[in-house]
C-alpha cells in the first residue's frame, strides 16, 4: 500500500511561482524552449495525448533534476517514456471527460439547428429559435470552459507527482485533484498569470508562445514544491517563502 503523501492547503503563491520557475531555468532557457517545442510537436502527433504524457513526464523531470542542481541534457526529455504507463492513464483521465462533454454537445447543437431549419416557414422566418440555439450554445461553451478550467487545475499536479513520487496514474490523479482543490483559488490565480504570459506570446505572432512555455512548466513546478515539497526529506532546495504547518 502506498504511504500517504502529505500536501499543504493555500500555500500556492502564484507571483513567486513564476519568479521561482524563471530562476530554475533561467540559465538554460533556450535548451528548455527547444525541449518544449519538442515534447509538445511529439505529444500533439498522436491522438488522446498518448505521447503528450510521457513529453510531460519528461520536462517536470528536467525541472526537478534542475532544481536540485543536477545536470540535465536534451535526451532526458525521453525519459519520461519511463512514465508512461502512469503517465497514459493520466493523460486518458482528463482527455475522456471532456470528450465524453463535447462531442454530445456538438451534436445536440447541431441537431438543434436541422430541426430548427426544417420547422421554419421560409415565407416568415422567426428569430427566435435562432437565438435559442444562439444563447443554447454560448451556455454550452461556457460550461466547457469551466469543466476544462476545473480539470486542468485539479491535473496540476499529476505529472510532477508520478516522477517525483513515483505513483501510479490514478493515484497521482486522486492526490493531485485532492492537492489541487486545497489550492484551488490560488492554482486559479496562477492559471491566469500564466494565461496572460500566452496571450503575450500569441501577440507575437504565435512563436512567442513556445517561449513562454518553460516559464509556465517552470512556475507549475515551483506550485509543486510549494505544495508537496520535494520527494527526498533529507535535502532542503526551496527558496520559496515557507508555507504554514497546516496539512
Amino acid at each position: 500500500m502506498t504511504p500517504e503523501i502529505p500536501f499543504r492547503r493555500n500555500v500556492v503563491q502564484p507571483v513567486e511561482c513564476i519568479k521561482a520557475g524563471w530562476a530554475v531555468i533561467k540559465d538554460q532557457y533556450w535548451l528548455f524552449v527547444g525541449v518544449c517545442a519538442v515534447a509538445i510537436l511529439i505529444g500533439s502527433a498522436v491522438p488522446l495525448g498518448i505521447l503528450l504524457g510521457p513529453m510531460m513526464c519528461g520536462i517536470h523531470l528536467m525541472l526537478l533534476k534542475k532544481r536540485r542542481g543536477e545536470f540535465i541534457e536534451f535526451g532526458m526529455l525521453f525519459k519520461g517514456f519511463d512514465f508512461f504507463g502512469p503517465s497514459v492513464v493520466a493523460t486518458l483521465a482528463y482527455m475522456v471527460p471532456i470528450i465524453v462533454v463535447v462531442i454530445p454537445g456538438y451534436f445536440i447543437f447541431y441537431l438543434g439547428i436541422i430541426l430548427s431549419m426544417a420547422t421554419q416557414d421560409p415565407n416568415d422566418p422567426s428569430p427566435v429559435a435562432a437565438l435559442g440555439i444562439f444563447f443554447g450554445f454560448a451556455i454550452f461553451i461556457v460550461v466547457m470552459m469551466v469543466l476544462v478550467m476545473v480539470l486542468s487545475i485539479g491535473f496540476t499536479f499529476c505529472y510532477p507527482l508520478i516522477v517525483d513520487r513515483k505513483l501510479q496514474g490514478f493515484e497521482a490523479v486522486k492526490l493531485s485533484f485532492r492537492a489541487a482543490m486545497a489550492n484551488f483559488w490560488r492554482l486559479l490565480g496562477l492559471s491566469v498569470l500564466t494565461t496572460v504570459l500566452q496571450i503575450g506570446g500569441v501577440l507575437l505572432c504565435y512563436i512567442g508562445v513556445i517561449l513562454v512555455f518553460p516559464i509556465n512548466f517552470a512556475a507549475l513546478a515551483a506550485a509543486y514544491e510549494q505544495v508537496f515539497g520535494l520527494a527526498n526529506p533529507n535535502e532542503n532546495w526551496s527558496n520559496l517563502p515557507p508555507p504554514p504547518p497546516t496539512f
